[in-house]
């Protein structure tokens, strides 16, 4: 059973890492450079954002599980369990926090689209608060795959 948990956590990594990285560095890119209507493609890219936000939440909470019960109290001197647990936060930031915002931002623009509506101003300074945290996220995502033996080992 440890193996099978072992291997969960390498999964885990994978998944939470690997979505941060191709919808936000690749397939979101790709879809604003191969899509004329930009409300079309922001809509696609929300969808692929709130996916990425549940394999987050999912990943973070079985990682942080896992760092607890198989270290117990030493997991809080593990700086991949501060890793895991300041992505989970950013994670639940973004999706709980400012994805909220930017969906009332683009009712409260209708029948406009929000970027051709008085409120264009909030909705990108709020973009890009959500940018800032799903970069960080990303970037402490790579540190948690290289430093990701540390978390595993007993």
């Amino acid at each position: 059973m440890k193996s099978l948990a072992a291997a969960l956590y390498s999964i885990a990594v994978t998944a939470w890492v690997g979505s941060l990285l191709a919808i936000g560095f690749i397939a979101a890119p790709l879809l604003f450079a191969r899509i004329a209507d930009r409300a079309v493609a922001g809509a696609l890219a929300g969808d692929m954002f709130i996916f990425a936000a549940w394999v987050g939440l999912a990943s973070g909470s079985y990682l942080t599980l896992y760092l607890l019960l198989v270290k117990g109290w030493r997991a809080f001197q593990s700086g991949v369990f501060w890793i895991v647990l300041l992505m989970l936060a950013l994670a639940a930031a973004g999706h709980f926090g400012v994805q909220p915002i930017l969906a009332q931002l683009k009712a409260d623009a209708l029948p406009r689209q929000v970027m051709e509506s008085a409120l264009r101003d909030r909705f990108a300074t709020w973009h890009g608060v959500s940018s800032a945290l799903y970069l960080v996220q990303t970037l402490l995502g790579i540190a948690l795959v290289v430093l990701q033996e540390r978390g595993r080992g007993r």
